[in-house]
Parts: structure tokens; sequence; C-alpha cells
């Protein structure tokens, strides 16, 4: 006789700033959390943080856009010149020891499945590295951290240089006295540039269009918040893909920025269409009116001296690509839901795809940021509980 498996009424998987902000949902609605309760929180990493104990240790609070406070515990002022990797960890910590929180790790899960294919109504199975488990209700606060985007082209396979993407680095050091190609046209890419200045023997900055400065940006407009998370939100609900971060946000006219454009060191030299072993060839430059970026997208370049493409089939040599291209969203173990359309996954509202009740995705589109994931993880934790009740 085959041993049923454990069976919850609510999984979540993920227990970054979305996932515990739901969890403190469910919680504070009576669903008790744990092995032995009502609802269970798995997390891949080995401790609190989420993506946050990841990063590097130069980048700060002072750096970074923010961190968020958590539903019913607000972090104390942190340390702007602590790693935030630290004191995210510190904090998520705490959180997770107020309300008992009882998050199971590290377990990675493998995969999320229908228990009877046949019943849309039937309980999902959750195969994970911890065993086996049934829920009637899975939210998916996975993130994009673990889901690293780097694009190919032609000849990637045959540099013989170092390549490495954000989630990789460690610190400015690793890079003395070489060649570095830094590739992207977000914060990242422009935070590592400045970093690496006096550092490495040498910084070119590769972006598929110009540079996105804007004059609007979080801290100087009100309204920048609302129209980023409309713009990526109107994608989402079509099913499409999520647009990139900065072709939404925009980067803010920073002094620390401006001063780097002004000295030559922030000026894309366009982007290269193949790679060699010992660097790469640049390419036609796009237009930056070959997509629209967003609500940050100005008429006219707001920096233009940012904006210098190098001449179609110029060589660049490079002992490491660096790769600032982004992250997707990781939620392949939801294959088997068959969420995705023929563009994305169409969303019914923030937080539930449209082709299947018994998951909700929890920071997805546009509630993937510090902002977004705490008012989805709570936005998710009540749909959930009505749905279950």
């Amino acid at each position: 006789m085959t041993t049923p498996m454990p069976h919850f009424r609510a999984i979540i998987i993920g227990a970054g700033q979305a996932g515990l902000a739901a969890a403190h949902e469910l919680a504070r609605r009576d669903l008790t959390p744990g092995p032995d309760g009502d609802f269970l929180v798995l997390d891949r990493n080995d401790g609190p943080g989420g993506a946050w104990r990841h990063r590097w240790d130069s980048l700060t609070l002072g750096k970074a856009h923010g961190i968020a406070d958590l539903p019913g515990l607000k972090m104390k002022r942190p340390d702007p010149t602590v790693p935030s990797s630290t004191l995210v960890a510190e904090y998520y910590d705490a959180y997770e020891e107020e309300f008992d929180l009882q998050v199971v790790r590290p377990v990675r899960v493998k995969s999320v499945s229908p228990v009877d294919s046949d019943d849309p109504t039937s309980a999902l199975h959750v195969a994970s590295q911890a065993g086996d488990f049934t829920a009637d209700a899975v939210l998916n606060a996975t993130g994009t951290w673990t889901n690293p985007y780097v694009p190919y082209l032609p000849g990637i396979g045959s540099f013989q240089g170092t390549q490495l993407h954000t989630s990789d680095y460690v610190r400015a050091e690793d890079f003395a006295g070489q060649k570095v190609l830094v590739v992207g046209g977000g914060l990242s890419a422009i935070q590592f540039l400045l970093e690496l200045e006096d550092v490495a023997a040498e910084t070119v900055w590769a972006t598929r269009r110009p540079p996105n400065f804007t004059v609007r940006w979080e801290g100087e407009d009100a309204q920048w918040g609302v129209d980023v998370e409309k713009s990526v939100r109107e994608r989402t609900f079509a099913g499409k893909q999520p647009a990139s971060v900065v072709r939404t946000t925009g980067i803010g006219l920073i002094p620390d920025y401006v001063a780097g454009v002004e000295r030559g060191l922030l000026v894309s030299r366009g982007m290269f269409d193949r790679i060699t072993p010992t660097g790469v060839v640049f390419g036609e430059p796009l237009s930056d009116k070959a997509e629209g970026l967003g609500p940050s997208d100005n008429e006219e370049l707001v920096l233009p001296e940012s904006w210098d493409p190098l001449p179609p089939g110029t060589e660049v040599e490079a002992d490491v690509i660096f790769w600032n291209t982004g992250f997707r969203a990781a939620l392949r173990h939801l294959a088997p839901m068959k969420l995705r359309g023929p563009e994305g996954i169409e969303m019914a509202d923030e937080v539930s795809p449209a082709a299947d009740g018994r998951v909700l995705l929890v920071g997805y589109g546009s509630t993937a940021s510090t902002v977004g994931a705490t008012r989805a993880g709570r936005r998710a934790g009540r749909e959930a509980y009505r749905r279950l009740n």
C-alpha cells in the first residue's frame, strides 16, 4: 500500500520578500505554518535573505534602491555601510522567528503538477528534494535570481577569456589589470563600471540602445513608481514577457552617474554582434526608437554624450565579458501546470495566472520590485485564503 503524501492547504515556494509577506498573510488569518501545520514554506537557500544573501559585498542599501518593510515588523534603520546581503539576511531571519514561519530549507522544488490532470480542481503535487507533498494551492515566490539571462551570440563558446554574469560577481579586485567588457544598460552595469574604474586595466561599456538616462526616477517623481508598474502590468496582463527593469525604470541623474558620463567612463559603444576567441566585433547600433522603452523614455536623449557607438566591424579585445543582461522569472518547475501562452503568461490580476486558479505568482511582472513584492505577497495570501475557503 502506497503511503499518502503529506498534504497542506497551501505551499509557498520561496522565502524572499514576496514569499515571507504571503506567509505572514496566511498566518494572520489563522492558518498555521510549518511541517505539522496548514501551510508550508519551502526555500532553496541555505539560510534567510532570499536573493539578497547572494549580492556582492560592495552593494549596500545606500547604493541599492532599498528594501521595503515586511508586514508586521519594520526593518530597523540600516547602516548604509554594511553589505545589504548581511542586513537583509538578518532582517528576514528575525522576521521568520517573530512569526514562527518554520521555513524548510535548503529545498529545491523540482516540479508542480496536478494530481489528476483530468480534474481542474484536484490538488497539486509538489515534488522537491525534501520529498513529495500535495497542496490545494501553491504560491510561487521564486523570483529571478536563480535564472540569469545571457543572450546567445555567434562565437560565444569560442571566447578564451572569462565570462560571468551579475549573479557571479564577488569583488572588483578579481578584475585587476584586465580588459573588461561590461554588457547591459541597467544600474548593475553602471555600478560595476564605477567600481572597476580604478581596478581594471580598461573597461568598455556595451549596450543595445542608448543608455536610458531620465529626469524621472525614483525619489524625484511621486508618479514614477505608478507609471513604471502600469507599463509592466500592461505587458504581463496581455500575456507578454515582462520587460527588462531599465527599459521600464530608466537611469536616474545621480551625480556620480552624470560625472561618470562627463569623464568618459559611462559611455556606451553600442553592441557587438559576434564574439571571437580574444574579444568581440561590434555591429550596427540600434536606434533609441527601435523599441518603446516605457514611461521613463524621453523624446531626446537626456545625456547624449553617453552614446558613442563604435563603427560596425570594430574589433575590441577583452579578457573578461561581464554580462549584466538581467534575469528571467524562475518558473521551470511550473511547466507541468501549462500556464504559458504563445508569448508568455497571461495574468487575470497581479498574482493570478489566467490559465489555472490553483497557482498564484507572487512577485512576478509588475510586482517584481522591492515595493511591489510585499504588496503582491499580501494580495496572494488573501486570494489564496479566499479560494481555500
